[in-house]
């Protein structure tokens, strides 16, 4: 007899099969995710959660600090890296709607670049607030609709548009955030084009392009970026 399918069945093949076929230990953070790191502080002895965290890459710039790491993905090969990368850490395998930690347990909630992928984004985001201390900080990383590239056509989304990938303008990711119980305290940009990494990819013919968007980047309104960091705190009645 054929098993039921899971609703996540086709995401996590897309991820384990595909997105991780060449799963390796993660590489150190590059420089502009280390500035935003540090702006949340010092993590010495907090409890950090990073939802969808890969192989681990964001948690090992916490866990350098001295933080307790735990982590969630729906890739198996994800998991694993991580746990071989942080033995006393916590890591489970599984969707963000449905997350297996304990209530008002972290002190520091991550999602980086993974919302849009979500099958149940207020779902998630319900869960993220209920295992995260009353006074707990969130910082989720998420695409944004009104960025200029897209905007004038030239940019279509990620590889993982092949699983699911939903953009919403700032506003609306604002309205979803608050209807969750979540307050923005603050936006900021993802600069990670602004490398030769990102530059010099795919087409020679096209770097020059590349790097004149990197560059713009940099001073281009919130509004108009390519992602965006949304600090966030839970709201209080």
């Amino acid at each position: 007899m054929k098993m039921p399918t899971d609703r996540f069945d086709s995401i996590r093949d897309f991820y384990d099969n595909e997105y991780y076929a060449n799963v390796g230990h993660g590489l150190r953070l590059p420089w502009h995710s280390r500035r935003i790191g540090q702006r949340l502080g010092d993590m010495s002895g907090c409890q950090v959660l990073d939802v969808a965290c890969g192989t681990g890459e964001w948690l090992g710039f916490f866990h350098k600090q001295g933080a307790a790491v735990a982590g969630i993905d729906l890739s198996q090969k994800a998991i694993d890296v991580c746990r071989k990368r942080f033995p006393e850490g916590d890591f489970r395998c599984g969707p963000a709607e449905i997350l297996p930690f304990a209530d008002a347990r972290f002190d520091l909630v991550t999602c980086m670049g993974s919302l849009e992928h979500f099958l149940d984004k207020p779902g998630a985001l319900t869960e993220m607030r209920r295992v995260a201390k009353p006074d707990a900080a969130f910082l989720i990383l998420v695409p944004n609709e009104g960025f200029l590239t897209r905007r004038l056509g030239f940019y279509r989304g990620t590889q993982q548009v092949k699983a699911k990938e939903e953009v919403l303008e700032l506003g609306r990711w604002n309205e979803l955030f608050q209807q969750s119980g979540l307050i923005v305290l603050d936006r900021w940009r993802d600069l990670h084009p602004l490398s030769w990494h990102w530059i010099l990819r795919g087409n020679p013919l096209v770097w020059p392009m590349r790097a004149l968007q990197a560059l713009a980047l940099t001073t281009w309104p919130v509004k108009w970026q390519y992602q965006v960091y949304h600090y966030c705190k839970a709201a209080h009645e």
